[in-house]
């Protein structure tokens, strides 16, 4: 894969990439475009010099805001707030070996990646679909080695423009001789799946990172103030495909060694060039069909739609439209379905593989291949405060249980088996 500038910076050296996160939902750019920090998708470069800390020594002092370490604005701090004039504060100093990146919905300088809710794209054009934000300001950080494999770790909570981190009294927290750790508020999940980022990869258990790096069971709701069980032989390190979520978006980790699997923008127009060479064609207008690419604009005629659920490629047309409704008689197999737009899934860094996209997410109509299809079908991602569900990596629109995904059948497309 050639490689991504998209927030390469003077600050980068080498051109070294660790990695991407790729958030859930918005096929390669925001709905309002990518601007500055706010994109659906950062790159991770190594740094032209290290910005990484570690925790150092801890003290128990009785006016917290007041100490010497939250004060020092040259000094990374995370206070653990035990009650109103008692906290225990860890001091964090350089670490010459590591690189930081942050992640949150503030605007504010120590942020790399700024994040929002993300509304799902069946949503997107209600007037009130955007709720108040579950995301917090500093949500999260990531430390990376700067040396060979460079390992990613994730951490719950972010410093500040302060390079502080408080946890208040209400958040859970703990502490021993020689232990202390807490949990955000909403807290911050993390999936490591099961086998790698592949056709054969399945989901893992969710867990619960700390704000010192530890993974713990999920709270029976994300605001819960009781801790819950350590997985003491479970780690914070991403791989690729990890899942993390930050109460209001998903985001994958794509590793750079990881994205050499999934197809480059060249291989994937001469995937769908393959497809449109076949001509395939609309059985009610008989017109030749073009699928989408991340450059087609005006198709309007040309345009492809499917019945949902037999997957009988069309053209535009209204034969079979009794009402109102978007329930339409297949003129083919005349079963009964929604009749929808097709769209490509065009954020190449969530496929599995790299074959022709000739699968569809039901109900949004995305398409991508089998695999990938099959893979973000079994994926299930938090939902509100304690549920789960299966959702197009590319719109966020939940899947539909019945028949989460549609295999394509094209007419005079000799490419592809009718069946």
């Amino acid at each position: 894969m050639s490689v991504d500038s998209s927030n390469l910076t003077a600050e980068s050296t080498d051109n070294v990439k660790y990695g991407e996160l790729v958030v859930l939902g918005y096929n390669g750019h925001l709905v309002c475009g990518d601007k500055g920090r706010r994109r659906s998708k950062y790159v991770l470069w190594k740094r032209a010099k290290a910005n990484g800390v570690k925790p150092s020594q801890k003290h128990l002092v009785t006016n917290p805001q007041s100490s010497q370490a939250v004060q020092d604005q040259f000094k990374h701090s995370v206070s653990y707030t035990l009650s109103r004039n008692k906290a225990i504060i860890v001091e964090y100093l350089k670490d010459d070996d590591t690189d930081m990146f942050q992640i949150g919905r503030s605007m504010e300088g120590p942020i790399d990646f700024v994040v929002m809710d993300t509304v799902p794209g069946h949503l997107r054009n209600q007037r009130d679909a955007a709720p108040q934000s579950t995301i917090s300001r500093f949500a999260c950080r990531i430390v990376v080695d700067r040396s060979p494999p460079y390992t990613a770790r994730i951490y719950a909570a972010g410093f500040d423009s302060g390079r502080n981190i408080f946890l208040g009294e209400k958040a859970v927290k703990w502490c021993s001789d020689d232990n202390v750790d807490g949990l955000t508020t909403n807290g911050i999940f993390l999936m490591q799946l099961q086998g790698d980022f592949s056709p054969s990869g399945k989901p893992g258990p969710w867990r619960e990172v700390s704000v010192g790096g530890s993974l713990f069971s999920l709270r029976d709701s994300r605001p819960s103030p009781i801790k819950s069980h350590q997985m003491m032989e479970e780690d914070n390190i991403l791989r690729d495909g990890t899942l993390i979520d930050l109460c209001g978006a998903t985001i994958v980790w794509r590793s750079a060694l990881g994205l050499t699997a999934s197809p480059s923008e060249n291989e994937f127009q001469q995937l769908v060039g393959q497809l449109n060479a076949g001509r395939p064609q609309c059985p009610v207008g008989l017109n030749t069909l073009v699928l989408p690419t991340r450059g087609s604009l005006n198709l309007k005629d040309r345009q492809p739609y499917v019945y949902i659920p037999c997957g009988h490629v069309h053209g535009n047309h209204e034969w079979g439209q009794a009402d109102t409704t978007n329930i339409r008689k297949c003129p083919l197999c005349l079963m009964d379905g929604r009749f929808i737009k097709l769209q490509m899934g065009c954020e190449l860094s969530l496929y599995v593989d790299s074959e022709q996209p000739t699968f569809c997410f039901s109900p949004c109509g995305h398409m991508v291949s089998e695999c990938t299809a099959k893979f973000w079908s079994r994926i299930s991602v938090p939902h509100g405060s304690h549920g789960f569900q299966t959702i197009c990596p590319f719109c966020a629109t939940p899947l539909l249980e019945s028949n989460p995904y549609v295999k394509l059948i094209f007419q005079d497309n000799t490419d592809l088996p009718v069946i």
